[in-house]
């Protein structure tokens, strides 16, 4: 049992939040969110992710009341929020325009849904100063949003989503409009607002990066239905399917059948020979599988390794990236397998090249051996 509240969707007896019960959306015949069940617990960060379409969008928005569900059923701390009005659920929705007022200064912006609460007036000024300060724009409370930058704009719209301190902040992809290294800043600006205030964030993103950076748990959703649900490391390391591995970073994915194995150990036959590996259970002979394996945990080199696993091959390609290279190697049977270096000295003493006859190699425990 936990005592962290952020891990609280590992205690048995943690009630969450909210829960979605056998939700279905269906728009005419098109099913958008189908027979979703999710639990999402208090003070989470909690990330959406998914291609365009897939269902993640929806899903907020019957969460914030703009759209019902087909069937099932939607719970807000113990209690069915189906008949509560938008304006009545304790759920604020930043959208992704932000939706500021033109004719409104900053502080007007914040303060607009605060006049229209019960708070007391004489309140609302140092709200609006707290929330302000909150999001490091005091000196620029009396611009309007023409006048400040895009980022600026992007914490003014947060600031009053969260004026009204809401149980609940869904987040329709917000950072799409910024630029990268303003994105990458401000994720973690979100980061240190939702852990001080405790308020229950829900983030809706198509971008892996962000859902990994913010997120305490990401559900990777395809086609309505989610995939997999789980911390960040976990999604990343130990995906529980082809589309998850492939939906998240880079990856290698290598077809082959089970030629022996235990609940330990197993032998993979593939085109290019033999991968032992670890599997999650014991895999009958002869069961098709994908073995899945990130560039970074192959190694690349010169002379054949004393490796477990190892395969020969040409490079065919390289990525620079800075920080890393990519080298894209064709085996001796055609297929692609990616390894990556970091580059720890200058471009110039750069090991391999174009054409060059090198060994891949990598561990039994590197990848993931997957069956679906």
């Amino acid at each position: 049992m936990s005592n962290d509240p952020f891990q609280s969707w590992e205690d048995p007896q943690a009630t969450p939040l909210i829960r979605f019960e056998n939700v279905t959306k269906r728009f005419g015949d098109f099913t958008a969110v189908d027979n979703l069940t999710l639990d999402i617990y208090e003070k989470e960060f909690f990330a959406l992710l998914g291609a365009s379409g897939c269902g993640k969008t929806t899903l907020m928005r019957m969460l914030a009341g703009f759209e019902q569900p087909t069937e099932g059923r939607i719970i807000l701390g113990g209690q069915d929020i189906a008949p509560i009005p938008v304006n009545k659920r304790d759920i604020n929705m930043m959208f992704q325009s932000y939706a500021l007022f033109p004719h409104l200064t900053v502080a007007d912006n914040i303060a607009f849904g605060l006049k229209r609460s019960d708070m007391p007036a004489s309140e609302i000024a140092g709200r609006v100063e707290e929330m302000l300060k909150m999001v490091q724009l005091s000196q620029f409370a009396k611009r309007k949003p023409h006048q400040i930058s895009g980022g600026q704009r992007q914490r003014v719209a947060l600031a009053r989503s969260l004026a009204k301190n809401p149980k609940v902040l869904l987040l329709d992809e917000p950072l799409a409009a910024l630029d990268k290294k303003l994105r990458q800043e401000t994720q973690f600006e979100l980061m240190d607002i939702q852990e001080k205030l405790g308020t229950t964030f829900m983030i809706v993103t198509h971008d892996q990066e962000e859902a990994m950076t913010v997120a305490s748990r990401v559900a990777v959703m395809n086609a309505g239905i989610i995939k997999q649900i789980a911390t960040p490391d976990a999604i990343y390391e130990r995906p529980n399917s082809t589309y998850v591995a492939d939906f998240i970073g880079e990856v290698n994915l290598i077809t082959g059948k089970i030629a022996s194995g235990t609940e330990k150990s197993c032998k993979i036959a593939w085109e290019g020979g033999t991968i032992t590996a670890q599997p999650r259970e014991k895999l009958a002979k002869g069961t098709e599988v994908r073995f899945a394996i990130r560039p970074e945990k192959v190694a690349i080199s010169a002379k054949k390794p004393a490796a477990t696993n190892a395969v020969q091959g040409k490079v065919h390609d390289i990525a620079y990236l800075g920080n890393i290279s990519t080298y894209h190697v064709q085996t001796e049977t055609g297929q692609i397998i990616k390894a990556q270096l970091a580059n720890a000295q200058r471009l110039s003493r750069r090991s391999f090249t174009w054409e060059d006859s090198v060994w891949l190699s990598w561990t039994d425990t590197a990848g993931i051996v997957l069956t679906e």
